[in-house]
């Protein structure tokens, strides 16, 4: 692997303005506004894999069904390397799409003119940029780590790219796609950065994910906006209606309410949890970066368990009435919010969707009338890291990082690892290489220089210790 080493560093300089570039695009598959901007994105990827030495490159139309009816959804980027049909075949998967950079104002810089800065956590300097670690700059490590094993032919296993365009908005054409390309993805392994590391004198290596039950609630009042001082105290306020509904699905223990909601959760075991607290984690210092004075969640469990190894339940936003400058003493007649419920192994998405509406509409009073819309959602995922797969991952961050990576799993949804499970009949492995302080989905989220040459320095010894260890078995 000495040859592709010595390419990296040849071509770094490169390597970062191409990325740059890739940054420069809104790819923002939430807003149909920026639908141009997402196609554009894709065609740039695909030409980024065929310029690697990629075969078989393509930009694939997908679909998917909505409320009934067939919707095009946007491409998927196929390529491939089929060096030797014996060997072991990697699938990397990665999105290109990103997050809408709401709220604009609290952006140092425009989201879409990347920038590099110097930050404490950072000091060599960060990408400063939306998509730069969520998932745009973590794709590019792999294009680029397979360029230089490529260009310099020491690629020692087979390798398909499948990069999506639908990753921030529930992957809705991901999965028929998978589906009917069952055979044509087939591979050993898949290999995917989404993830983060515990710090970057920490390496890590993600086993398992939470999943994901997404849905939109509208509380139904009077058939129209009233006048607060004639009807308010006497009409039912649909805002204070579904404030109270909210409040009662979290008890002061921080246990979610919904009956049933806990009976399939597979509990971490004492050896689990005591594995989990050997990672090194400073309570003060997380509150500092948050800026909180004390943390909160379901009694008895660290704050680390309460993200990643029990399930969660959290309003991601409520609207209703006015809310424009001013004042305008309005009693709404509908109030909505958004709700998403983080789930952990055992749990399936559609039956916490089903709890959640029973539980819910149940809360209402008969004044106001209750829907309950699902958005979207998967299932949680745990790997094995016993395995070659894993074993390779292990050996390749020990390799360039000096120390041995810690295993352990986060809180945030994966859609393609119980996907790939349940399809190909393979693992996922997760080898992040951002911080969970690259505010992710937030104004200002960026990329440290180190961790995306660190990245692209490690992918080829995955390749090169999965093909030894796939080789003794």
């Amino acid at each position: 692997m000495q040859k592709a080493q010595d390419y990296i560093t040849q071509h770094k300089d490169r390597f970062l303005e191409e990325l740059l570039d890739l940054l420069r695009i809104p790819s923002i598959s939430a807003d149909s506004s920026h639908k141009d901007d997402v196609l554009r994105c894709a065609h740039a990827v695909a030409k980024s894999l065929q310029d690697a030495g990629a075969d078989a490159v393509e930009v694939c139309a997908t679909t998917h069904l909505k409320n009934g009816e067939q919707k095009d959804g946007y491409p998927i980027v196929y390529a491939e390397k089929i060096i030797d049909k014996k060997l072991p075949t990697v699938l990397v998967y990665g999105h290109y799409d990103v997050q809408p950079p709401d709220p604009l104002d609290l952006w140092d810089a425009p989201p879409f003119e990347p920038v590099i800065k110097k930050t404490k956590v950072h000091p060599q300097g960060a990408i400063f940029a939306r998509g730069s670690c969520d998932d745009k700059g973590q794709v590019y490590m792999h294009v680029k780590a397979f360029e230089a094993m490529n260009k310099t032919n020491t690629l020692p296993c087979n390798v398909k790219f499948c990069i999506e365009g639908e990753e921030e908005v529930g992957s809705p054409s991901y999965h028929p796609w998978v589906k009917a390309n069952r055979e044509r993805l087939a591979c050993d392994v898949v290999l995917c950065s989404d993830t983060s590391l515990i710090a970057n004198d920490v390496p890590s290596i993600t086993s398992g994910v939470r999943g994901l039950a997404y849905l939109q609630v509208e509380v139904d009042g009077p058939n129209r906006d009233l006048h607060s001082g004639v009807y308010g105290g006497g009409v039912a306020n649909p805002i204070n209606t579904l404030a109270g509904m909210i409040a009662k699905l979290i008890n002061e223990d921080g246990r979610i309410t919904i009956p049933g909601f806990y009976d399939d959760v597979l509990e971490a075991t004492p050896a689990e949890r005591d594995a989990m607290a050997q990672a090194p984690f400073d309570l003060q210092k997380y509150m500092d970066d948050l800026g909180i004075a004390a943390v909160q969640g379901e009694k008895g469990y660290s704050a680390m368990e309460r993200v990643s190894i029990r399930p969660s339940l959290d309003c991601n936003g409520i609207w209703g009435g006015y809310t424009g400058e001013g004042s305008k003493t309005v009693l709404p007649a509908k109030a909505f919010a958004k709700i998403s419920m983080r789930l952990v192994p055992h749990q399936r998405s559609e039956k916490v969707y089903e709890l959640f509406t029973n539980y819910f509409k149940s809360l209402a009073p008969p004044s106001v009338k209750v829907k309950v819309t699902t958005l979207h959602g998967g299932e949680p995922g745990v790997t094995p890291i016993n395995t070659p797969e894993y074993q390779a991952a292990f050996k390749a961050m020990e390799k360039t990082f000096g120390k041995a990576p810690i295993p352990k799993r986060e809180g945030g949804y994966i859609p393609i690892v119980s996907l790939f499970k349940d399809v190909l009949a393979v693992d996922s492995i997760l080898t992040g290489f951002g911080l969970n302080s690259d505010n992710i989905h937030s104004p200002n989220e960026h990329y440290g220089l180190f961790n995306y040459y660190k990245g692209i320095e490690t992918i080829p010894y995955y390749f090169k210790f999965y093909a030894e260890l796939k080789g003794r078995k």
